[in-house]
């Protein structure tokens, strides 16, 4: 969030990947939209649409509910991929085009997709330019025992979520992204990435997939890491804390994600500081 990614949530239905994204909206103080995604959506429903004034003579283009400092894709993965490309313009470049008009969205813009298990009746999958400009992506899975008695014997999540307040204002928000920007990184843990970056695509399946973004977006991921540890410079431990999660979805493997996340664990073994 601070780093103003895009984030994927991979579970399945009914472990709290909604509320989740609820509560995030909430704690930071962004508005949120809300976007269904379903077999039969078109990309208008989510972009908006020109509709014809009698009175101007004129089209009026009428926003859709990307226009959100922060949007929810629900499901993301049941839409037909003709429908989830209607998210790549503006997931990269924080502006759409429709009509021939161009159209600037909100700072921060963050896309937040919830996607169904690949195994499971009416998904389809995302293709992989859209999956490289989800900056991280995780998995929540079942809580232990002793917090699920807990959710259902407290009370109803969405209230107690609607009674907090954001903890931070838009402007010390955006001061946060700028001060991660300027985390000091090492030439050599830069060499670092790299390596672990050629090592993946030489030796892992679909490892040719991570792309420059990918690296990229694990740097600044690190450097988001080293702020958290209220630290000013990255050290190797962000980066392998991080990249898992920041390059795993983007492997696209249908072994599911938590097994791609290994993978990469497995390969940071395999790569030698120096």
């Amino acid at each position: 969030m601070l780093s103003k990614g895009h984030l994927l949530i991979e579970d399945v239905p009914g472990v709290g990947k909604t509320t989740l994204v609820y509560l995030l909206s909430h704690i930071f103080g962004l508005n949120l939209s809300r976007i269904q995604f379903t077999n039969d959506l078109l990309a208008s429903d989510i972009l908006g649409t020109s509709i014809f004034d009698k009175q101007t003579a004129s089209f009026i283009f009428n926003k859709g509910p990307i226009f959100s400092r922060m949007v929810l894709g629900d499901e993301l993965n049941r839409a037909s991929p003709k429908t989830q490309s209607a998210l790549l313009q503006a997931m990269e470049e924080r502006y759409i085009t429709v009509d021939g008009g161009e159209y600037q969205l909100e700072e921060p813009f963050i896309v937040v997709a919830t996607q169904n298990p690949l195994d499971q009746i009416g998904t389809n999958p995302l293709p992989e330019s859209q999956l490289d400009r989800f900056f991280m992506s995780l998995s929540i899975g079942l809580p232990s025992r002793e917090y699920e008695k807990k959710i259902l014997l407290g009370d109803n999540i969405r209230d107690q979520i609607n009674g907090l307040h954001a903890f931070l204002s838009l402007e010390e928000y955006l001061s946060i992204h700028k001060m991660i920007q300027k985390i000091h990184i090492e030439e050599s843990l830069i060499e670092y990435v790299l390596n672990f970056l050629e090592y993946c695509r030489e030796n892992l399946d679909s490892g040719m997939k991570l792309s420059l973004r990918a690296g990229r977006d694990l740097l600044l991921a690190s450097r988001a890491c080293a702020f958290f540890e209220k630290r000013d410079f990255v050290t190797p431990h962000d980066v392998q804390t991080i990249a898992p999660y920041v390059l795993a979805h983007r492997l696209n493997s249908r072994m599911g994600l938590t097994s791609s996340q290994d993978q990469i664990r497995e390969a940071l073994e395999n790569v030698a500081i120096r």
